[in-house]
């Protein structure tokens, strides 16, 4: 029979609290019970041994005053004595029935009547007129025997009063050493209990802790599922349901990327082919200023489509549908390419660029590699002030190679750091150049390098004053040291 456990988060804590306590309940409730019987068993012991030690004091008294009142009537023979005699005897009696339940409960009732019986002889011994002086004096001699047969009693039922001492101290014992069990039983056996039902609990809030740092991490891809209590996997289809519409919206998002740059891109092909026609003198020869308006115009043209192709770039990583197309291509001669495409830029800005860039071949996607250097010279111009430099290195590494870029500009600041690579993500400086950025270069850097496996960080560096980006992309071992074997 399959046990169902509580629906709800409520309910299972409260059956968790239930079955948590239940054996402490147990156990209190033994342990008052057990206090209470030892409790009833010690003051009933006290009471019976008070009251036996006083029986028996008042049993020897009375022994002791029948003996006196029986040698008085021995010798003053009248009828006064003997009413004292018989009065005495009585009281004797009664006291004997005071003792008799103790006496049976200890097994020595034959006793006690064996001590009324001669009590009783000799009084109708001592009672007759006509008794004879010597069978007097053997009367009277009996109450030695008498006496002695007394203290026995008293010895028998003191001795029985110790045996229940010993009796109750051994069930006090007993007692502690069942409640110790109980403890040493209870304590681990509750941890277990907590133990399990904080795992019943713990699990499904681990599920939802995993899923919203899901969906903050951007992971919409994969479902959510949360199981446990009813209201704890309704929070999960909630959160599946955020999921799902989040992941709408981001696809609606990517969507209208690409359908807006595919829209710019014609127009601005169409622009830049003017400019183009325009600067070979098609349509006639350009003079200086005019030239020099049209160069500005290419120049423009030139960083709107790069804003364009990262807008494309951006929304083809987002929607995981581009792959690498891996070529071995010299290194140095990439980066030269792209720094001629940079010149108007850089020379508007009349910044320095310094290149320490070895000659060496590398494996990769060329077009992304060619993002990467794009859209960090890009980003180092924007940010380095007038007659500042920018500085590009690359060299080989054991395990494949490593590119830097530096520039003197402000440097990012601490708390911008962690964000620089998230897309949209704009400091609040101001940046330089013709046309403003989108924010999403250098995530689309993050996204090209990592692709190759690679990583990209941004370093603390008292060589430049500016911000200072070191990428490693990994290589084939056996392509590197092909590569080092032809520069050889």
């Amino acid at each position: 029979m399959r046990i169902r456990r509580p629906r709800s988060l409520n309910g299972l804590i409260l059956v968790g609290f239930g079955i948590v306590a239940l054996p402490l309940l147990v156990a209190v409730v033994w342990a008052l019970f057990n206090l209470d019987r030892l409790a009833a068993q010690s003051e009933r012991l006290i009471t019976t041994g008070v009251a036996a030690a006083e029986n028996n004091r008042l049993l020897t008294e009375q022994i002791g005053t029948l003996e006196r009142v029986a040698r008085q009537h021995d010798i003053l023979r009248n009828d006064e004595s003997l009413a004292l005699l018989r009065q005495d005897l009585r009281t004797l009696n009664r006291r004997l029935e005071t003792m008799r339940p103790l006496a049976n409960t200890a097994g020595v009732a034959s006793r006690l009547d064996a001590i009324g019986n001669d009590a009783r002889a000799i009084v109708l011994t001592l009672a007759n007129p006509d008794v004879e002086a010597g069978d007097a004096a053997t009367a009277i001699e009996s109450f030695a025997a008498l006496r002695q047969r007394t203290a026995q009693l008293t010895e028998l039922l003191t001795s029985y009063v110790d045996d229940e001492l010993l009796a109750l101290q051994d069930s006090m014992r007993r007692a502690q050493r069942i409640s110790a069990w109980q403890v040493a039983a209870l304590v681990p056996g509750t941890l277990f209990l907590v133990l399990i039902f904080t795992l019943l609990v713990a699990r499904p809030i681990r599920q939802i802790d995993s899923a919203i740092h899901q969906l903050g991490e951007s992971g919409f891809s994969k479902p959510i599922k949360v199981r446990g209590p009813t209201d704890l996997e309704r929070l999960g289809r909630q959160l599946e349901w955020l999921r799902v519409r989040l992941l709408e919206l981001a696809q609606e998002k990517n969507k209208f990327l690409r359908q807006m740059s595919h829209e710019l891109k014609t127009p601005l092909a169409n622009i830049r082919e003017g400019t183009e026609l325009l600067l070979d003198g098609t349509v006639g020869e350009l003079d200086k200023p005019q030239r020099e308006v049209t160069d500005i115009l290419r120049m423009n043209g030139v960083k709107l489509q790069q804003l364009i192709e990262n807008l494309l770039s951006f929304s083809a990583w987002q929607a995981k549908s581009e792959v690498l197309t891996l070529t071995d291509f010299p290194l140095r001669a990439l980066v030269i390419s792209v720094a001629k495409e940079q010149r108007l830029a850089l020379k508007a800005a009349h910044i320095q660029l310094r290149l320490d860039v070895e000659d060496i071949i590398v494996n990769a996607d060329r077009d992304k590699m060619r993002t990467v250097l794009d859209n960090l010279l890009s980003n180092a111009v924007k940010f380095t002030p007038k007659g500042g430099y920018v500085t590009i290195r690359a060299k080989r590494s054991t395990s494949g190679f490593i590119l830097e870029f530096a520039d003197t500009g402000p440097g990012v600041p601490e708390e911008e750091r962690p964000r620089i690579f998230e897309a949209f993500f704009q400091g609040r400086r101001e940046q330089g150049g013709f046309v403003g950025g989108t924010g999403i270069g250098l995530s689309v850097v993050l996204e090209c390098v990592q692709a190759h496996d690679g990583t990209v960080e941004l370093l603390d560096s008292d060589e430049f004053p500016g911000a200072h980006f070191r990428i490693r992309i990994p290589q084939n071992q056996s392509l590197s040291e092909q590569k080092i074997a032809a520069s050889g």
